[in-house]
């Protein structure tokens, strides 16, 4: 079936993915999987801390965050606050955030369903569609530059 009539899946956070990103957390906190770190984010609402394994893409030397699920509670988060934190390993880096228009995040799209194979089902494009395709769904999955916080070094 041609990739233009390919249904957009929709993200459904139950047991088994809860499960999923327990594990998927814990293995990136050791560093086993590529491009992949913890995000910390503090809940709009409550304040509490709130982890989530992601990946980030890193693009003509910058560095992007990808919401492959659309606006999901960590987006909210990230978006009230304005700012987040990336762990790998022992090292703890925060970041302030500034959401893209779709032009811009096009190309981010591209390169992220290269590189995280688990979540292309979640787009409509192929990974060799062109960058038009990407720019096309771009509205339905929130991209975020990262800019490292000034005065934060990378904490061990």
């Amino acid at each position: 079936m041609p990739s233009e009539f390919r249904p957009e899946r929709s993200y459904s956070p139950g047991r088994l993915r809860r499960v999923e990103n327990a594990v998927m957390t814990a293995m990136t906190r050791a560093g086993v999987v590529p491009h992949s770190y913890v995000l910390t984010t503090r809940g709009r609402r409550t304040g509490v801390t709130r982890h989530n394994p992601v990946t980030v893409v890193d693009l003509d030397g910058r560095r992007w965050l990808v919401a492959p699920y659309g606006a999901v509670a960590w987006v909210h988060n990230a978006r009230a606050a304005g700012q987040i934190t990336l762990t790998r390993r022992r090292e703890h880096r925060a970041y302030t955030i500034r959401e893209v228009a779709a032009d811009e995040a096009g190309p981010v799209l591209r390169q992220y369903v290269q590189i995280a194979s688990a979540t292309r089902r979640y787009f409509q494009a192929d990974r060799d569609d062109p960058v038009e395709r990407f720019t096309a769904e771009a509205d339905h999955h929130p991209v975020f530059e990262l800019t490292p916080a000034e005065n934060n070094p990378p904490t061990a």
